[in-house]
């Protein structure tokens, strides 16, 4: 356990920004989750809209420095592999 006052705060500082990781990391897994079920279902109109809402939620998370932007677009580029196959 830390005994200085910083490390103290440190330990706190982390700990929201873990819990706020872990808040974006599932929605961007909830969202890619849901633009896959539409492509198997293979409604590629509804594909198309999840496809754009899982696209903002992955920048989003990048922009905020969940994921590395180039992370952030590998994976949206593997989405758009998924979606231009399934057309």
């Amino acid at each position: 356990m830390a005994n200085i006052k910083s490390a103290k705060k440190r330990i706190k500082v982390i700990e929201v920004k873990t819990a706020r990781n872990r808040r974006i990391k599932s929605a961007v897994k909830t969202a890619i989750r849901r633009f896959e079920e539409a492509l198997v279902a293979g409604n590629v109109e509804e594909a198309k809209a999840k496809f754009q809402f899982a696209e903002k939620k992955i920048m989003q998370a990048a922009a905020k420095g969940t994921f590395h932007k180039n992370a952030a677009s590998r994976k949206v580029a593997k989405l758009a592999m998924k979606l231009n196959k399934a057309m």
